[in-house]
């Protein structure tokens, strides 16, 4: 099986957006494995500034898109499977890329070893799949 281009594509899109004085955005799919504020979600989808000054620690790995951002002041850890992203672009053209959506499917969500390694890095209550489970250790 051959690696997926998605995540290579992210992260040249949005290298090119920077090169290129663009603010990087990406449209997201939310569903329960995705880690946004649910209070910007709309129609299952959020849009999101991936740019050097909104969002901190920026990592695009082949199976997540992480890092950290203010929203209305609270900071929040934005955890999204590679799979959920719908486009990037950058803001000031609109110029960029989209994307057919890949539902994230977890291999065994039965144990925290058994998570991809960006994953088992996730705070307890981020790594929640749903609410009202618990982790169990």
């Amino acid at each position: 099986m051959t690696a997926s281009t998605k995540p290579y594509l992210l992260r040249a899109l949005y290298e090119w957006c920077l090169d290129n004085n663009q603010t990087p955005h990406i449209v997201v799919w939310v569903n329960e494995h995705t880690r946004v504020p649910a209070q910007y979600v709309r129609d299952n989808e959020i849009v999101l500034n991936i740019g050097q000054t909104a969002s901190h620690n920026l990592s695009i790995d082949d199976e997540w898109v992480h890092f950290s951002a203010r929203f209305s002041g609270v900071a929040h850890d934005i955890w999204i499977p590679v799979g959920h992203v719908i486009s990037i672009f950058g803001r000031e053209s609109g110029e960029g890329m989209g994307f057919e959506v890949e539902p994230y499917q977890p291999e065994n969500t039965d144990t925290q070893a058994d998570k991809p390694q960006a994953a088992a890095d996730k705070p307890a209550e981020a790594a929640k799949p749903k609410k009202g489970l618990k982790l169990v250790k």
